[in-house]
């Protein structure tokens, strides 16, 4: 027979999970309290790395069902959740969303909706991309200087290709001038 567990998660400390098992419990699942799994840590934590969350996998077997309030409870990104459901449905663990209007997310109906969902993430992420080598483009056509300032000054540049071409070791000049030896390294390749 199967058994039915709920997963809540919160981030911060300042936060309480009971609002979440309050909404399954109202959803109308009764679950026994050693299978309420609660935690505190950040859904951009993976959630291979979650304790609690490894500790409900040990206890769950083929065909219990777990719920949760949210899709974001169990990962932060499109990828990682549905990477988690595909896990669990592995395991033959059906997976309930109630914000998804209870579907099981290993059902041909929760795969279609995960589908969409991973697809309007994916569509995101590239228009972010888009949008960043635009401005990135945009920036260099104005001439503005990308990345990080440079360590050294053009005067201070000159100075150790001087002493380089000096036979001075690299060393020695990152120390007098108070810099890593990477940096003058970085100068010397230049040449």
């Amino acid at each position: 027979m199967p058994r039915t567990f709920a997963y809540a998660r919160v981030s911060t400390i300042d936060q309480e999970t009971q609002n979440q098992v309050a909404e399954i419990e109202a959803a109308g699942f009764k679950i026994e309290p050693h299978r309420i799994i609660t935690e505190t840590i950040s859904g951009s934590v993976s959630i291979a790395l979650r304790p609690e969350f490894s500790r409900l996998l040990d206890k769950m077997e083929q065909s219990d069902v777990l719920i949760v309030t949210k899709l974001d409870r169990l990962g932060r990104d499109a990828i990682d959740v549905a990477s988690t459901v595909a896990k669990l449905e592995e395991l033959g663990i059906r997976v309930h969303c109630l914000a998804l209007g209870g579907v099981d997310l290993t059902s041909s109906a929760g795969k279609l909706t995960m589908g969409v969902i991973n697809a309007v993430a994916q569509f995101e992420r590239d228009l972010l991309i888009e949008r960043t080598q635009s401005g990135l483009a945009r920036a260099k056509a104005e001439g503005k200087r990308m990345g990080r300032p440079p360590a050294l000054s053009t005067a201070q540049q000159t100075d150790v290709k001087a002493r380089l071409e000096a036979g001075d070791a690299v060393a020695a000049i990152a120390r007098d001038i108070g810099v890593s030896r990477q940096t003058i390294m970085r100068v010397r390749d230049e040449v």
